[in-house]
C-alpha cells in the first residue's frame, strides 16, 4: 500500500535513503552520503513523500518536489519486487509530466526509468561528486 509519509516514519525512511545511496552509488564515497544526511532529513520533512508499506513494514519511498522526483528508494531485501514501479505509478497518476536526475553510472536506475517511459534530455557533471548526472523526463501519453 502506498500512503503519505508521517513524521514517525522519518528514522526508517532515512535508513533506507542512506543504505540505498551507498548500494546504488559505489562510485561515490560513503562519507558523501553521511555528510548530507542531516540536510536531506530536513528537506524530507518539507517534501511530498509517499511510503510503500506492507505487513506494517515500510519497504520503500518516493520523494517529490512538484513534478520533480527527488528519489525512489527501496529497502535492500525488497528490491526487484515491483515496489519502485508501484511508487512511480502512484505519482504518475497525479502528474502529466515528471523529471528526475540519475547518475549515469547507476545503470540499473537508468534502465529502470527507461523501461518506465523516461528519456534522457540532458546531462551535466555534478560539482560535488564530479559524476555525470543525467536529467530524465516522462510525459503522460
Amino acid at each position: 500500500m502506498v500512503r503519505k509519509f508521517q513524521k514517525s516514519d522519518l528514522e526508517l525512511v532515512m535508513e533506507i535513503w542512506l543504505s540505498g545511496n551507498e548500494d546504488a552509488h559505489p562510485f561515490i564515497s560513503k562519507e558523501y552520503w553521511k555528510s548530507n544526511f542531516e540536510s536531506v532529513q530536513e528537506q524530507l520533512l518539507e517534501a511530498e513523500v509517499y511510503v510503500f508499506e506492507a505487513d506494517e513494514v515500510i519497504k520503500g519511498f518516493i520523494g517529490m518536489q512538484g513534478n520533480y522526483i527527488a528519489g525512489i528508494f527501496v529497502k535492500r531485501e525488497f528490491r526487484r519486487a515491483g515496489i519502485g514501479r508501484q511508487l512511480l505509478n502512484y505519482v504518475k497518476a497525479g502528474h502529466s509530466d515528471l523529471t528526475l536526475h540519475v547518475y549515469q553510472k547507476n545503470k540499473a536506475a537508468v534502465e529502470f526509468y527507461r523501461r518506465e517511459g523516461f528519456c534522457i534530455i540532458s546531462e551535466e557533471i555534478e560539482s560535488d561528486t564530479k559524476e555525470v548526472n543525467e536529467t530524465m523526463s516522462w510525459r503522460q501519453a
